[in-house]
C-alpha cells in the first residue's frame, strides 16, 4: 500500500461517524467574523498589551485631551511637532500654547524636513485590544503615512468607542477605508527589531516612542 493510500484510508476511517457531508451543518460554528469577543473591559486589555510593548498609555476625559497630549510630548523630550491638517483644533491650540514649535503638513513637508521633526500627534481609526495595536487609515486627522513613520515620537489619540476586541472586529471597522483603497498603518508599540542574538534595536521602521491616549466617551 502506498503512502497516499494509507493517508486516504485514515481520512476515511476518521469520517465514518460523519452523517452530514456539508461541514458547515455537520459542525455548526457559532463564532461570526467581525463580532466582538467577550472581554470584561477592552480598554484594560488594550492597556495591558500596549504597556507590554513598552509604550505609554493614558486614559483621559474629552476636556483633558490637550493636556494629556502636552504631557506626553514633554515626557518624550519633544521640541517640535508636526500636526495633520485635520487634527482637532482644540488639541492643536493646547500644543501651540504649551510652547512647542508646530509644523503644518499643508502643503506636505518634504522627507528631509520630516526627518528633523521630533514628534507627530495623530488621531486613529481603531485600536485592537487583543493585540495592543492601533490602526491608522490616514483620514484627515491622521495625515499621510509618512507623518507616522519618520518622526521619532508618536502620540496617538484613540476614542474609547474605537477600541475593539480582536483583529477581525477591527478589520470590519476598517471596511470603508479598505474599499476606498486607503493605506492602513498597524502600530503595535514603538518600532523595534532584534537580531539572532536578541539585541534589540529601536526606531528602525518608525517612531521609537509611542504614547496611546484613550479618550473616555
Amino acid at each position: 500500500m502506498s503512502d497516499r493510500e494509507q493517508i486516504l484510508n485514515r481520512v476515511r476511517a476518521a469520517l465514518v461517524d460523519v452523517s452530514d457531508s456539508d461541514p458547515q451543518t455537520d459542525t455548526p460554528i457559532t463564532w461570526q467574523y467581525g463580532k466582538p469577543l467577550a472581554m470584561d473591559d477592552v480598554v484594560d486589555v488594550l492597556r495591558d498589551r500596549v504597556e507590554d510593548y513598552r509604550a505609554g498609555f493614558v486614559v483621559t476625559s474629552p476636556a483633558e485631551v490637550g493636556s494629556a497630549i502636552v504631557d506626553a510630548l514633554h515626557q518624550t523630550g519633544a521640541g517640535n511637532v508636526v500636526l495633520p491638517p485635520g487634527l482637532d483644533a482644540d488639541w492643536c491650540k493646547a500644543i501651540t500654547d504649551a510652547g512647542f514649535t508646530v509644523l503644518s503638513d499643508e502643503p506636505p513637508l518634504d522627507r528631509l524636513t520630516l526627518n528633523t521633526v521630533d514628534a507627530v500627534v495623530t488621531a486613529s481609526a481603531v485600536a485592537i485590544a487583543d493585540t495592543g495595536t492601533v490602526v491608522l487609515d490616514h483620514g484627515p486627522d491622521q495625515g499621510r503615512r509618512a507623518l507616522s513613520l519618520l518622526p521619532d515620537r508618536h502620540v496617538c489619540v484613540v476614542r474609547s468607542d474605537q477600541v475593539v476586541s480582536d483583529v477581525p472586529e477591527g478589520v470590519a471597522r476598517l471596511d470603508e477605508a479598505i474599499r476606498a483603497g486607503r493605506p492602513l498603518t498597524w502600530i503595535s508599540g514603538g518600532s523595534a527589531t532584534s537580531d539572532i542574538e536578541l539585541t534589540r534595536v529601536e526606531g528602525v521602521h518608525g517612531p521609537r516612542h509611542l504614547t496611546v491616549i484613550v479618550v473616555q466617551s
